[in-house]
């Protein structure tokens, strides 16, 4: 049984998928299995996974038929996975040569069920290092007690679901799948349910996880509607917190985080496609009228005056502009 189960879903990355196979093999070991998952691309992608699959007898290529999506694509992986320990990679991401050792021995030492890193933006040539949130490093603690306070950056805010380690045990039994009807945003609400599930987890200084910025087939760049996919996913959120025996703890951070990413997107409206940035105002002004009211008006009075101005005319249906 492997050691480490390294999950790639790869979708027309064909621009990036050998840089990124190239970091696979720097970081191969007999106790790490590499699940490259084709997402029905089109493009070189399949030739490049199988060419890299031939010369690596770790790797396991698993096919898509149609585009699922990434979601879809993890939870592929995941489920054909048998390490101890699962991690992620993005297809046009990439590792520092020895990292994936570093982060089995990190979490390891701590034995807790997860451990958050660190990660390395690269946006062309520039390179900035971006930390998790958490109160301490190297440290064991409940993932819990980091998700709130609603006013500050916490754990749930850091959504990069590859820059991380988790224990197979929280998969199992069907557990801790990513929500595929989501094209987007299902990493924040992926986050949000691993700390409600997990009993302990830690922080760690590694900064060997690239995350390429700026890409233009990235789903972070499409201005159509699968952007609006961030309602449904804070929806659910909501639910889930409600259903929450520690409700009253949480429910203020996630209302307030579900405002936060309304006003945020309201504010890049005019980049969408007309008919995305028309639903968006519509579904968003639903969104705000489904949220607890004493949260929303605790929201509204607390957060800066800018985004209590704009949610407020957007719930009111006047112009939010």
């Amino acid at each position: 049984m492997p050691k480490l189960s390294v999950v790639v879903p790869m979708h027309n990355v064909g621009a990036f998928a050998e840089s990124t196979l190239r970091s696979l093999a720097n970081n191969a070991d007999p106790d790490f299995e590499f699940l490259l998952v084709d997402d029905c691309s089109t493009d070189s992608t399949p030739w490049a996974i199988d060419r890299w699959a031939e010369e690596h007898p770790n790797a396991r290529v698993i096919r898509h038929e149609k585009n699922m999506g990434i979601a879809q694509a993890r939870n592929s992986g995941i489920d054909a996975a048998e390490g101890d320990f699962i991690t992620f990679l993005d297809g046009d991401d990439w590792y520092a040569p020895g990292h994936l050792a570093q982060l089995v021995a990190a979490i390891e030492e701590l034995g807790c069920d997860f451990a958050r890193t660190d990660h390395v933006q690269a946006t062309g040539t520039d390179r900035v290092i971006r930390r998790p949130p958490a109160p301490v490093r190297n440290t064991v603690m409940d993932p819990r007690d980091c998700i709130a306070p609603a006013d500050m950056e916490t754990m749930v805010d850091y959504p990069f679901v590859w820059a991380g380690i988790y224990r197979r045990r929280l998969f199992d039994d069907g557990g801790m799948r990513f929500a595929t009807e989501l094209r987007t945003a299902e990493d924040r609400l992926w986050i949000w349910r691993l700390h409600l599930k997990a009993k302990t987890f830690a922080s760690v200084g590694l900064h060997g996880v690239f995350y390429r910025r700026g890409v233009a087939t990235s789903l972070t760049q499409i201005k159509d509607s699968r952007q609006l996919d961030f309602i449904p996913a804070y929806d659910a959120l909501l639910q889930d917190v409600l259903k929450d025996p520690e409700s009253d703890r949480f429910l203020l951070k996630a209302v307030r985080t579900y405002c936060a990413m309304i006003a945020f997107h309201i504010g890049k409206a005019g980049e969408y496609e007309a008919s995305a940035a028309q639903r968006l105002r519509h579904e968003a002004r639903a969104a705000l009228h489904r949220m607890p009211e004493q949260a929303l008006e605790e929201t509204l009075r607390t957060i800066d005056s800018t985004r209590s101005r704009l949610l407020s005319r957007l719930r009111d249906g006047r112009k939010a502009a």
